[in-house]
């Protein structure tokens, strides 16, 4: 499996009423593409997943493949298919596989919170939904519990489980039978240092061409990853599809706000991700664009 070294987790880009925005979103995946970007993973976390119903949800994966085959063919498209009913987690594998992206990301369930049994249960009934690649997802911030690499090892045991988008430091360790994707932005120079092939990222929404030089020019990959502390720091003020529809938004590429439970940045919060972009060059570029 090649899906690419940098993968940015897109944000769902609303209208003033609140619906999916098609056209703003074709906007954003070639603002992704165009920048650093070697594809997307789409109806994540990042891209309020939680907060999509079924029809909005496979719809989005249904534009996206379309676009992407049709203006980029070299670069991937992974689309979410995560639940914690595994009911529903298989019925979104089998339809989303039959939109045609390049790969499945697949979050252990959540809430629930099963035993080593049920998770790989879990997992075997989504295995057997698809023929195409999954990628597992290990986030225990979120779901309140971790899959240790141990159980990866044994998840990677299935027919189409091919590598894991790890969330967790303390894991960040070679799998057998997995490739490992760095699941939080600071993670990415540990992981390709470990010579795996890169990260799902929320940052490269905007820094995705200094995210793309940690790739390509290796001898400067902790200078770089050094250079985008503030990055890690500041973007985390709030939820990443938050905090990355301000920051798109502030250099001129339109996403709207997010659904509730979810908020827009307040003042104060604005005025941070405004200072980074400033001292990284952004604003004066997109004034000038």
């Amino acid at each position: 499996m090649n899906l690419g070294a940098i993968l940015t987790a897109m944000v769902t880009p609303f209208d003033a009423d609140g619906r999916v925005d098609e056209e703003a979103s074709v906007r954003l995946l070639h603002h992704l593409l165009d920048n650093g970007s070697d594809g997307v993973v789409v109806c994540g976390t990042t891209g309020e997943a939680a907060t999509l119903d079924d029809h909005e949800h496979l719809g989005f994966i249904e534009l996206v493949v379309g676009e992407v085959r049709a203006s980029y063919p070299g670069k991937s498209v992974v689309a979410g298919v995560g639940s914690n009913d595994t009911r529903h987690a298989v019925k979104l594998t089998e339809k989303a596989t039959a939109l045609g992206p390049d790969a499945l990301l697949s979050v252990n369930p959540y809430y629930n919170r099963p035993s080593r049994r049920g998770v790989i249960a879990h997992f075997e009934a989504v295995d057997a939904a698809t023929d195409l690649p999954i990628v597992l997802y290990n986030i225990p911030q979120r779901t309140g519990s971790d899959m240790p690499n141990d159980l990866l090892a044994e998840l990677a045991q299935l027919e189409h489980v091919t590598a894991v988008k790890q969330a967790n430091a303390e894991n960040a360790a070679k799998v057998d039978g997995l490739q490992i994707y760095a699941g939080n932005d600071d993670l990415l120079a540990t992981v390709l240092d470990m010579g795996e092939p890169g990260g799902i990222l929320t940052g490269s929404h905007v820094f995705g061409n200094e995210f793309r030089r940690m790739v390509d020019e290796p001898e400067l990959r902790h200078e770089i990853d050094a250079s985008l502390a503030d990055v890690y720091r500041d973007m985390a003020i709030a939820p990443g599809a938050c905090s990355c529809k301000a920051a798109l938004n502030l250099i001129g590429v339109e996403v709207g706000g997010p659904r509730l439970p979810y908020v827009a940045l307040d003042e104060s919060e604005i005025t941070l991700i405004r200072a980074l972009l400033e001292r990284h060059g952004l604003l004066q570029q997109a004034t000038s664009a």
